[in-house]
């Protein structure tokens, strides 16, 4: 039997329109342009791109194609993939809003985010996404980093009427918080990180709260160590339904991101090991 062939990944391209720092250490930056029309995004609260990274002495100028560079370059010329959740997507104007956390010099993005100017050219794969918040549930739990706060964001605007939610959301201090609309129904409660390790607040902040009962839709994501914690504690203490859940760790401290998208999935199976055994304990 002939296999057929493995069709081709096309990057889209999209052109900076226009870029605002909305807090020290959060940059928001609008993408446009003829490369992103008829992007399908909509459906999910945490549609997520792959942007594409080309290093600063790259011999190639976008857009180029991901195959014919890997095929003909060395890696060190290779772009390099970044995940970012989408804030939002106007299909009206053909606008796709990103944040991007910015530390300085730190990391690739956020200081690709900073320098942007209007006209700049990126490419990028997407989007992805599986998660909404659903009316099947009683409440809704969102709990995240700086990182995860874009989905949180976004999911704000789409809980259902009249249903509870618990929002918990780690930023490195009060000038990094933002104005969000929150409904009547919505407890919003910002921890700030300042010198403590990346969700060490965050979760103790989730374990100190008296949460709803009834069946949860919970969402929970950021950095990979406070995602398992918090995991274990809904785990153990609360009836959790798998169809309403969304818990993964977007990064792992000290990892970058091709090291632990390779080692998630063993990291995820030991999670799953773990509970299998306290269960049938």
């Amino acid at each position: 039997m002939t296999q057929a062939p493995r069709r081709k990944r096309v990057a889209r391209v999209a052109e900076v329109l226009r870029t605002t720092r909305l807090t020290p250490h959060l940059i928001r930056v609008v993408l446009g342009g003829e490369g992103l029309a008829g992007f399908p995004a909509g459906d999910y609260t945490d549609h997520y791109v792959k942007l594409l990274f080309r290093p600063s002495d790259a011999p190639y100028d976008v857009p180029f194609d991901v195959e014919q560079v890997r095929a003909e370059l060395p890696p060190e010329s290779w772009p390099v993939t970044r995940t970012y959740t989408v804030r939002a997507w106007d299909a009206g104007t053909g606008e796709l809003t990103i944040d991007f956390v910015h530390h300085g010099d730190q990391g690739l993005a956020g200081p690709w985010a900073a320098a942007a100017r209007p006209g700049d050219l990126i490419q990028l794969f997407g989007p992805g996404g599986a998660y909404t918040p659903s009316p099947d549930a009683d409440w809704h739990l969102l709990v995240g980093d700086d990182s995860a706060l874009p989905a949180i964001a976004a999911s704000l605007g789409r809980l259902p009427a009249g249903r509870p939610a618990r929002v918990f959301v780690e930023v490195p201090g009060p000038e990094d918080e933002q104005e969000l609309s929150v409904g009547a129904d919505v407890e919003l409660l910002w921890v700030h990180r300042e010198h403590r390790e990346p969700g060490t607040a965050l979760l103790a902040a989730v374990l100190a709260s008296e949460l709803p009962g009834g069946t949860v839709h919970a969402f929970v994501h950021g950095e990979a160590g406070f995602v398992r914690d918090v995991r274990r504690h809904l785990r153990a203490d609360r009836t959790l339904t798998p169809e309403l859940t969304s818990i993964s760790g977007y990064w792992r401290k000290g990892r970058t991101e091709d090291r632990w998208q390779a080692e998630k999935p063993t990291w995820n199976a030991q999670i799953v090991a773990e509970e299998e055994t306290l269960v049938a304990g």
